[in-house]
């Protein structure tokens, strides 16, 4: 599934290809991912101009103009297999190519073989963005400023879920993915069956550190190529070069030499050195 660094990886390829372009025409294939693409969204966006693209969690926002005066925001999901490229107007649709949006001389093209993500529309007229339903609930974002050790330790004392859990949860943090999160773990010398209420502060500290500069190192690296990623381009990412634990069952630990070991948390795949994370 595309994490946070994915989906960043992903804004930042397309973002010159159609920030201040005009969509001539959107065309849907397969309306049927997760939410049902509404048909009146074809016709919203004929015309539209892209103002901006940014990012909340895992939904990437395309800021729009609409011809008829409104203005609102694309927001898309990645789901489990979701990506998206830009191709010539000429490249013929492959399987699992859902939705295009066409300029005068390229497509931003949506491909997802599990159509388990989504396309959505936010209005601007009922609010900023970032409150729709979808988005409202997130935790913070792991690059806010106001991410430090205090926000962390005050946000989860009354949470009883072991810390693997709650950091894929969302709830006080985005982003910090299955992947990442086993990855981050380690880094922090924190077992991942341990009680999120139990955080020491010296813990949070290094919850506040490690979380955003993991996650920038996979950003820098163009995310990680497992199961369906690629970025823009086409190209897959190689962060999973670097991991220290992650799919790595029964090798050495990078510190310590004892194998690592993974269980099974929320039915989601856990790796951790026993040893280092005691």
């Amino acid at each position: 599934m595309p994490e946070l660094p994915e989906v960043e990886v992903t804004r930042m390829g397309i973002a010159p290809h159609i920030e201040g372009r005009t969509i001539v025409r959107m065309v849907v294939r397969q309306p049927q991912l997760r939410w049902r693409i509404e048909p009146a969204l074809i016709k919203q966006l004929k015309n539209a101009q892209i103002m901006q693209t940014a990012r909340r969690g895992k939904y990437l926002a395309l800021l729009c103009a609409c011809e008829n005066g409104s203005h609102g925001a694309l927001l898309i999901h990645l789901g489990m297999s979701g990506s998206l490229r830009i191709v010539e107007n000429t490249a013929a649709p492959q399987k699992h190519d859902h939705v295009d949006w066409v300029f005068a001389t390229h497509t931003l093209r949506y491909h997802d073989p599990r159509r388990f993500g989504a396309v959505l529309w936010h209005d601007l007229a009922d609010g900023d963005w970032q409150t729709h339903p979808r988005l409202c609930g997130l935790g913070m974002e792991p690059f806010d400023v106001r991410f430090d050790a205090t926000y962390i330790y005050q946000t989860t004392r009354s949470i009883k879920q072991s810390i693997k859990v709650s950091l894929l949860s969302g709830k006080w943090v985005v982003g910090v993915g299955n992947i990442y999160a086993s990855e981050v773990l380690f880094l922090c010398g924190i077992h991942p069956e341990k009680p999120t209420c139990a955080l020491t502060r010296a813990e949070c500290r290094k919850l506040a550190q490690h979380i955003p500069q993991l996650l920038q190192s996979a950003i820098e690296r163009g995310g990680s190529t497992l199961k369906d990623f690629v970025n823009s381009d086409g190209n897959t990412g190689y962060f999973q070069m670097n991991f220290n634990v992650y799919d790595r069952s029964g090798a050495p630990c990078v510190r310590c030499k004892t194998p690592i070991t993974r269980m099974v948390q929320a039915q989601r795949a856990t790796y951790f050195c026993p040893k280092c994370q005691k």
